[in-house]
């Protein structure tokens, strides 16, 4: 191999290596470094292959022309890869091609390093391949008409985009200052994307479905009924300069223990997180996923952002919920007004105050801390039979994604490296106060001193500590 990656490829190394691994197995393959257009109108020079891949159908062999393109963070992101028929071809769409080229498999869809490789993706790609061609003869009356499409096919793969198009798209993200990533299209993502789009929070919003196969359930409903300002890809770039990224994705594999699930989450996060955050680079990572303290550590490490800009959403939701409780139902507004939620999400999270109230004797301290006490206790008992669904969650990340993108400087309580508070030493992530702006927590709100509450959450810090090291990050 003589074309070697230019220093613009963070992971230079590793993509050398992949490219020497598809010259060895497929010696037609020739590179080059081309200026690609991306659906925003953006621009940037990738290095490129193109060739032919061996195809048996129906009893007779076939050299189907593929051009790949390869991102510069990768490994972790998976390349961009299109069919290049030539003037006697025509393109058969189906399942894993579409009218422009563009290549569509489960393989890039589940892209994950290390397991994923560029002569592993053209493997599936011979094997999609054969089950459906992608490519077929047309007569010559045919052919002419399709060098009028091929033409606009090669702007398209070589980077460049015609007039029209580019007065269509406007140049990059104009227009669009506010702008967030939904990534995940499960139940949690639409809800997310739903509750945005109601409080009429950014300007536009982007759906990252990294599920296998063409857009369906929920997603094709969004795209049926086109709410306003959404859009939908599977393609890591379109999600590029978002202000938030908002990560909902949990793993659905097999896995035997509550570690193994763990795993396959963080598995799934080093392949999503490095392209993220290579697109969007001052971007607030907003983490959803399950369990949000663990998840938003494996993003913090991964992205490699300052601790400020990756939060988990923690208890913003259960913090919510508590005061409403106390205000409406307890008739305790005066409790209500510096209560918070805070420590782990599930069983072990504890209820707090950021200021004291109390009076200043001793005796008149002690009783209106057992009062409140009390009232704290039946507040947390109510909350008890309120569920999370997907919707609720979906609200509450709306509401925090208001907060940063409006640099509201509000108060919520989400998970955040919470080391050096309460006398924590390890690098974990708690629910906590936290002042929220445009580059995340700016600030985290004093808590009151009380032994008892720190005792709980160094112990929740403890076994989150415990349970990070026995992951494979």
């Amino acid at each position: 191999l003589y074309f070697s990656p230019p220093s613009q490829y963070k992971f230079r190394d590793l993509t050398i290596e992949e490219l020497k691994d598809v010259s060895k197995t497929y010696p037609n393959f020739t590179f080059s470094m081309n200026t690609y257009t991306f659906k925003d109108g953006s621009q940037k020079d990738l290095l490129n292959f193109s060739g032919t891949v061996p195809v048996k159908y129906a009893g007779s062999s076939y050299n189907i022309p593929v051009r790949l393109w390869i991102l510069d963070s990768h490994p972790f992101a998976p390349p961009i890869c299109f069919l290049k028929p030539t003037a006697n071809m025509g393109i058969a769409v189906g399942k894993h091609v579409d009218a422009r080229g563009r290549i569509y498999l489960p393989y890039l869809q589940n892209w994950s390093h290390p397991k994923s490789t560029l002569t592993g993706l053209i493997k599936e790609m011979i094997a999609k391949f054969e089950e459906e061609l992608p490519l077929y003869s047309l007569s010559s009356s045919d052919a002419a008409r399709q060098s009028e499409l091929l033409s606009y096919i090669a702007k398209i793969t070589e980077g460049e985009t015609d007039m029209k198009s580019r007065s269509k798209t406007g140049g990059r993200n104009e227009g669009c200052f506010n702008k967030i990533t939904v990534v995940g299209a499960g139940d949690l993502g639409i809800a997310c994307v739903l509750a945005v789009a109601a409080k009429d929070v950014a300007d536009k919003v982007v759906l990252l479905d990294l599920s296998e196969g063409a857009a369906k359930g929920g997603t094709m409903d969004l795209e049926i009924f086109a709410v306003p300002n959404v859009e939908i890809s599977k393609d890591f770039s379109a999600s590029a300069d978002s202000k938030v990224v908002v990560l909902t994705v949990n793993s659905l594999g097999n896995a035997q223990t509550y570690l193994d699930v763990i795993q396959s989450n963080v598995d799934l996060f080093r392949g999503i997180i490095p392209a993220v955050s290579h697109y969007s680079q001052n971007a607030v990572l907003l983490v959803a996923s399950h369990p949000v303290e663990v998840m938003a550590f494996v993003s913090w490490k991964l992205s490699s952002f300052p601790k400020s800009r990756v939060i988990g959403v923690g208890a913003n939701l259960d913090s919510e919920r508590f005061r409403y409780i106390l205000t409406n139902l307890l008739k305790a507004e005066v409790l209500a007004k510096d209560a918070w939620v805070i420590g782990e999400q599930g069983e072990d999270k504890v209820p707090s105050w950021t200021s004291c109230n109390v009076a200043a004797n001793q005796t008149e301290a002690m009783a209106a801390r057992n009062s409140r006490e009390k009232v704290a206790n039946r507040a947390m008992e109510v909350l008890k039979g309120k569920g999370q669904r997907s919707w609720s969650v979906g609200l509450s990340v709306a509401d925090l994604v208001d907060s940063i993108l409006k640099d509201k400087r509000k108060v919520h309580s989400v998970s955040t490296l919470a080391k050096g508070c309460c006398n924590i030493n390890s690098e974990v992530f708690l629910s906590l106060p936290c002042i929220l702006g445009t580059s995340g927590v700016i600030e985290m709100v004093r808590l009151e001193e009380d032994p008892l509450l720190q005792e709980k959450l160094q112990s929740s810090a403890g076994s989150i500590h415990d349970l990070q090291q026995q992951l494979k990050l």
